[in-house]
């Protein structure tokens, strides 16, 4: 099996942690293929694979990767769609972060998940993404997401007015902060934060949920991931954000944003001994009272 390695620069505290995962794959004689910059900033504080390779994007990942394991938290993770995009690869995430609902492998648990990849028992969870599209361009040939998307005020301007159409039909207009476009995946991330509800991953429906709406009756929308979603902003400022999970660009507000579901998905690695259930406990820590003992 080959194995991509993918990560962002770190404090010394992680550093015991990366070099276990290389000693660990060499001692497993995987073929290695590290991301340039990552590498170029590990390779003078770590001891490396004598047969080290290097890969610098999507072209390379897909011609030498059987795997792309992440080595940080969520946000590092959902880094490495641009690299993986439509082709597959499944990628599991080593969590150096904090909560890691996606990078779900503790660090104490590096030797264990490795060799599970290596004897392949694990299951994939297929994730759906969203895609932004508009007259504009945004985002290039990135425009997907697979948290979400969001739409938020650029400055310390009055809220917005989002006006939300659902397959051209007429759904509200938001007067809020911004709007949150989230998939079943990030269900968990920004949208929880804001009020949203937990989306099972195979459901198959999105949430849209507003950033500290002006009307408290406006609650979080669960919406099936079939229908195209297209917004349009009144504001007093001339730009506002648009993100796409970690990448944001400024927009001038005449935009009109189209969302649909992607035409790929991602394939995220379970191993055979964690459920999504299982990381929903753990992570949000229910029953964890003391009261139950």
């Amino acid at each position: 099996m080959k194995i991509a390695i993918y990560g962002r620069e770190f404090n010394n505290s992680v550093l015991p942690y990366v070099q276990e995962v290389f000693n660990v794959l060499e001692e497993s004689k995987c073929p290695v293929f590290v991301y340039k910059k990552y590498l170029d900033f590990i390779k003078d504080k770590i001891k490396l694979p004598t047969d080290t390779q290097v890969f610098t994007g999507h072209a390379d990942l897909v011609d030498h990767a059987d795997v792309l394991v992440s080595l940080g938290g969520d946000g590092t993770l959902l880094d490495t769609l641009s690299l993986i995009r439509d082709s597959g690869i499944p990628v599991i995430g080593i969590n150096f972060g904090r909560l890691g609902f996606l990078a779900s492998i503790n660090k104490d648990e590096i030797k264990t998940a490795i060799h599970a990849l290596q004897n392949k028992e694990y299951a994939l969870d297929k994730r759906s993404l969203l895609t932004l599209e508009s007259k504009h361009g945004l985002f290039g040939d990135e425009n997907f997401a697979l948290n979400d998307i969001t739409i938020h005020r650029r400055d310390n301007s009055a809220m917005m007015i989002i006006h939300a159409y659902m397959n051209n039909e007429f759904v509200n207009s938001y007067w809020a902060d911004g709007l949150i476009i989230a998939t079943p995946t990030g269900s968990t991330a920004y949208s929880l934060s804001c009020g949203g509800p937990i989306i099972y991953p195979s459901s198959q429906n999105f949430v849209i949920t507003p950033i500290a709406p002006h009307n408290l009756n406006v609650r979080p929308l669960i919406i099936p991931d079939d229908v195209s979603l297209t917004f349009e902003v009144e504001a007093r400022s001339a730009k506002f954000l648009v993100s796409c999970d970690s990448r944001t660009v400024t927009v001038d507000r005449s935009v009109k944003i189209t969302l649909n579901k992607a035409a790929f998905h991602i394939n995220l690695i379970r191993l055979n001994n964690e459920s999504y259930l299982t990381t929903l406990r753990n992570k949000l820590l229910w029953g964890i009272d003391t009261r139950n003992y």
